[in-house]
């Protein structure tokens, strides 16, 4: 397979490595709603972002859509999107390295980009994903309206759509409803009690002899296949249809065979590959969104409609799949994943995730009526935790990092364990009780003796010391001194630092 190459690319495909762990760190004053939600609204660069959650989501992405900078050599307000060719794509290269870890067997990624960008973005995908799991490129018409002091008037940004496995993809993607144009489609010119109706045609490109039998109309016309053409089913298939009432030959009788496809027994329609505005959404739309949330002059330049992606999460994903987006921008991906019942992780470096995410999420949750809540009947609920970037976990060496605190490792354990924050900051060893379950952590001396090893090992005087609990325990320390039956008997789980700390 051809590969794109560009100035200081082999620094880029080695990013990933160099990129260290750091903590996530819960901010409880800029969460909101329910405490025991898993979505999470990240604040810091999405590189070190994606990387920190390598280890509690590797795998378990159902659907990540990104809107990146598209580089078009002009100032946004709230970013900048003026960045050399190679940087930009030395940019991209590892944070699709890592979107690529996090999505799940059965996932699909969806990009947004435009042409400035998005030929040179197909091949690199295509490296880091496998061209033979790209799906499909889909014109989605942003604009309806003419620009006519331009070349080529834009009307369409593109969005590059790949699956982890196609062919596990193709079976779990969902279907779109009928819009009231389509259904359109269908009428009852002949009263049918059945209600309304439309004819499909029975005959079908080139010849096979097996399927060009005769059919007799209702008038006893008999006809053949056109020129070129054949039956699309066979004799007995044919039989079924009329014996079960839905044959049809049009109002003389003697037309061309159909049968009739009822509206009532229609599946939903499989979605094509050009999305016009009415049905998506366009600009113009989503600036309208963004102004009523934030006000005129505190909204973003290039948002995208919230029908866009709900389109997007409806064909990719169901009701608890857990959707990514680590260019969250204003906030649009979490909030329609939000109202449409997903599961979500945000991610965005810039001060507006605090501005901007946060509110905006903060408003859904209190049930705003803008974008597509009608259409989902959103009424409000549920919550989001908001986390920033904390220290490096490891050393060079492997280690616990000299800066990481008790408190720090602690709630990166608890949420590695329980995929919740810790409600208030550790202070003792017993972290908290989760589904019956106690998890402890020895570290950095926590039992009152600040020798290097004392109380960071789990002795007999140790498990006398720690907080009782009948239960299943989990105790985190730098080594043990219990054998395998005696951790049984005492129904513990031993996980030694730093090897068992989920950031490698």
């Amino acid at each position: 397979m051809p590969l794109l190459d560009w100035l200081n690319k082999s620094d880029a495909v080695r990013t990933v490595q160099k990129v260290p762990y750091r903590l996530l760190e819960a901010v409880p004053k800029l969460s909101a709603g329910d405490t025991n939600t898993e979505n999470m609204l990240i604040q810091g660069d999405n590189l070190q972002a994606l990387k920190a959650l390598l280890p509690l989501y590797a795998g378990k992405v159902k659907c990540i859509y990104i809107d990146p900078p598209y580089n078009t050599r002009s100032a946004f307000t709230h970013y900048d999107d003026n960045l050399e060719h190679s940087l930009w794509l030395s940019l991209m290269y590892p944070r699709l390295e890592l979107l690529r870890e996090l999505l799940a067997e059965d996932g699909s990624i969806w990009v947004s980009i435009d042409d400035n960008e998005a030929h040179y973005l197909k091949v690199i995908m295509d490296e880091v994903f496998g061209r033979k799991n790209f799906l499909v490129s889909i014109p989605w018409e942003s604009r309806y309206s003419r620009s006519n002091d331009a070349i080529f008037s834009l009307s369409h940004n593109h969005i590059l759509v790949y699956a982890a496995n196609p062919n596990r993809w193709k079976t779990i993607r969902n279907r779109l409803p009928r819009t009231e144009e389509q259904a359109k489609q269908y009428k009852n010119p002949d009263n049918d009690p059945r209600g309304e109706w439309r004819a499909i045609p029975w005959d079908a490109p080139n010849i096979r002899e097996n399927l060009s039998y005769p059919i007799t109309t209702s008038t006893g016309k008999v006809r053949f296949p056109p020129s070129g053409r054949h039956w699309s089913r066979t004799e007995a298939q044919w039989l079924e249809i009329v014996n079960a009432g839905l044959a049809y030959f049009g109002k003389s009788g003697d037309g061309a065979p159909s049968f009739k496809q009822f509206l009532e027994d229609s599946s939903d329609i499989v979605p094509n590959t050009w999305w016009q505005h009415e049905e998506a959404g366009h600009t113009d739309e989503a600036k309208k969104e963004i102004s009523i949330i934030f006000g005129a002059n505190n909204s973003f330049d290039t948002p995208k409609p919230e029908r866009l992606i709900q389109r997007i999460l409806h064909i990719a994903s169901n009701s608890n799949d857990l959707i990514l987006d680590s260019f969250l921008g204003s906030g649009t991906t979490a909030a329609v994943a939000h109202k449409m019942n997903r599961r979500y992780i945000g991610i965005e470096m810039g001060d507006h995730a605090e501005t901007h995410c946060q509110p905006r999420l903060k408003k859904v949750i209190e049930g705003e009526q803008g974008g597509i809540s009608k259409a989902v009947n959103w009424q409000g609920g549920g919550g989001f935790h908001y986390f920033r970037l904390g220290e490096t976990i490891f050393d060079e060496v492997g280690s616990i990092h000299h800066n990481v605190k008790f408190a720090a490792l602690a709630a990166h354990i608890w949420f590695c364990e329980t995929r919740v924050p810790v409600a208030n900051q550790a202070d003792s060893p017993l972290l908290g009780i989760h589904n019956d379950t106690a998890y402890y952590l020895l570290y950095n001396g926590i039992l009152g003796d600040r020798r290097p090893q004392s109380g960071n090992v789990l002795t007999q005087a140790v498990l006398d010391s720690l907080p009782k609990h009948n239960g299943c325990k989990i105790i985190y320390g730098e080594a043990s001194r219990f054998g395998k039956p005696r951790l049984e008997a005492e129904n513990i789980v031993f996980k030694q630092i730093p090897y068992d700390v989920r950031a490698v």
